[in-house]
């Protein structure tokens, strides 16, 4: 009887400790499982990071790049040379430029293209860093004939109308061109100034002033005998027909449209004169060989060149009555 409970207890005992064993190895398979998917978890998530560590670098490296593009030049001086007309727009424009380029300072010199022209001439170059005229014609001499513009930096920039203009309440019976001989007097720029120039073209075209091979030639003279006699006050530039209308000294005169910008409360203009009378009135910029410049210079003088045919510029030119519609 012993025998058999003792039998009866080890089997018990035995069953226990199967049982026992069993109960431990879900438990190890369990931890396997769990070890498994916590291994995958931390291999996607330095994956994820690896990723947004890629990103980030990309993202750098984009950053590093724009402000490569955007590098700010050294302190140095840049000097313009532009007809009179574009004094107004490009104080303006050198101030956005300046917002960017600080160390940049642009020194413009203002006068009649002409002018401009025979002061590079007679320098040579030495000074100067760009030139921006009203007209082709002085663009050409110095890129042709002087040999002082450098290469690749012409750049046909703005186009803009000549108009005929009077001082407010002057009560003129003036309208425009074709009668412009009404006035009692008239301001004009003489030939060797463009807008002087486009202007002897309209009145050659519209019949009122003999055809000759360079209309530039024909005097304040020969102008007022076709006008009838009138008398004309003779003017350097164009800066100086539109002070002598909006100081009432002349009845009316012929300046360009943009130079009204900031006068419309002095003078009114009597006719916008179409571009099938002057043809068109180009404005062209480029870079001075100015042998006397160093390396800074002449790289900052490009980058100016290169922000007056940007689209910013552009809008600010049309602002101040430019036609940036060239080609």
């Amino acid at each position: 009887m012993k025998k058999k409970v003792l039998s009866i207890l080890l089997a018990a005992m035995l069953g226990t400790s199967m049982l026992a064993g069993c109960g431990s190895t879900t438990s190890s398979s369990d931890t396997a499982e769990e070890t498994t998917e916590t291994t995958d978890e931390t291999v996607s998530a330095e994956a994820e990071t690896e990723e947004t560590t890629d990103d980030s670098t990309e993202a750098e490296e984009e950053v590093s790049a724009e402000e490569e593009s955007a590098e700010q030049f050294e302190a140095t001086t840049v000097t313009i040379y532009a007809a009179a007309s574009l004094q107004t727009v490009l104080t303006e424009l050198i101030d956005v430029y300046n917002e960017t380029q600080p160390n940049v300072e642009i020194v413009g010199s203002y006068d009649s293209s002409g002018t401009l022209l025979t002061q590079i001439e007679e320098a040579a170059g030495d000074g100067i860093d760009i030139f921006f005229s009203a007209a082709q014609k002085q663009m050409n001499t110095l890129e042709e004939d002087d040999g002082l513009v450098v290469d690749g930096t012409r750049h046909n920039v703005v186009n803009n109308q000549v108009c005929v203009i009077t001082y407010t309440g002057s009560e003129t019976t003036v309208t425009g061109l074709e009668d412009i001989a009404n006035a009692s007097s008239l301001a004009l720029a003489d030939g060797s100034v463009p807008v002087g120039k486009y202007t002897r073209q309209a009145l050659v075209n519209a019949g009122m002033l003999d055809e000759v091979e360079d209309v530039s030639t024909i005097t304040t003279g020969e102008v007022s005998a076709a006008l009838g006699g009138i008398e004309i006050n003779e003017c350097g530039n164009v800066s100086k027909v539109l002070q002598a209308v909006a100081e009432q000294s002349n009845e009316v005169g012929t300046t360009y449209y943009s130079d009204t910008y900031g006068y419309e409360d002095q003078v009114e203009i009597l006719e916008v004169v179409s571009y099938d009378l002057t043809g068109d009135v180009i404005y062209p910029v480029a870079q001075v060989a100015n042998g006397s410049a160093d390396e800074l210079e002449s790289a900052a003088a490009a980058d100016f060149i290169e922000f007056l045919i940007s689209d910013e510029a552009k809008a600010i030119f049309e602002k101040y009555y430019f036609d940036t519609d060239v080609e």
